[in-house]
């Protein structure tokens, strides 16, 4: 299927591993030209340079003044801005409860999960505008609407995003600016299988090895595992594209079957 993504000009967040490096990869293979904005560009995003097609940023998005860095290089590299993915995030399990999490703990969570999001979307809103037809794809998670105690400045930060990204639909969707959300489960990065991700943390706590605390939660998933980010990058794509364009406002969950809920 032609996505109609060829010399579209795309900014992705986060861009250096995992999601946002599959994502940045993806849209160059389909054509697109892309501004990958990162805290430091490694060895993955340096190769994908080669193409001709991507243009690493290091910048820290964790600053006020740093979102809107990605969107005046693709301006001014490429001459405008068509599609915006939201994707850069962290979390910290709070293994110790709510009552440790600090001012300075939900500052952090807040501001990289959903403040850079804000941001980033502020600079790029007015040159999406002109283009007439645009998109926003926001990378949340299920946890905006599966609270979980061990991550909670995380699972309210991603509720935030979600939500805001509902209303930025209305207000921008007839002016041509679609904005979707896309809330994965567990996914193959580090964010879970890194050696101060998820899993291992979780590990430290329990006793247990990180690949025990892999294999219980992927029992739960229907698919029996977790999601690649290459999965991620095929429907933040599709959203991206013309191929979706009667689709705004919308969540789509991708995440092996974890919620079993309507």
């Amino acid at each position: 299927m032609d996505l109609h993504l060829t010399d579209k000009v795309a900014v992705v967040t986060g861009a250096g591993r995992g999601i946002g490096l599959a994502i940045t990869r993806a849209l160059a293979d389909e054509g697109a030209r892309v501004v990958a904005a990162t805290r430091t560009v490694g060895p993955p995003l340096t190769e994908l340079v080669s193409g001709g097609r991507v243009r690493p940023v290091a910048v820290d998005l964790t600053t006020p003044d740093g979102p809107a860095r990605p969107v005046r290089e693709a301006v001014e590299a490429f001459g405008g801005l068509d599609i915006l993915v939201n994707n850069v995030g962290a979390v910290s399990p709070r293994l110790e409860g709510f009552l440790s999490v600090t001012d300075e703990d939900w500052t952090w969570a807040l501001t990289i999960n959903f403040l850079t999001a804000v941001r980033t979307t502020r600079a790029a809103l007015p040159h999406l505008i002109e283009r007439g037809a645009a998109s926003i794809v926001n990378v949340s998670s299920v946890n905006a609407f599966l609270p979980d105690p061990g991550v909670i400045d995380y699972c309210a930060a991603k509720a935030a995003l979600t939500n805001f990204s509902k209303a930025l639909s209305r207000e921008f969707g007839p002016r041509g600016v679609r904005v979707n959300t896309v809330s994965p489960g567990p996914v193959e990065t580090d964010l879970w299988l890194g050696d101060r991700g998820v899993a291992a943390t979780l590990a430290a706590e329990s006793g247990n090895t990180p690949h025990d605390i892999v294999t219980h939660t992927a029992a739960q998933l229907v698919t029996g595992r977790f999601t690649r980010p290459e999965e991620v990058a095929d429907l933040v794509l599709l959203l991206a594209s013309d191929r979706a364009g009667n689709v705004t406002g919308s969540d789509h969950t991708i995440d092996g079957g974890l919620i079993r809920t309507l």
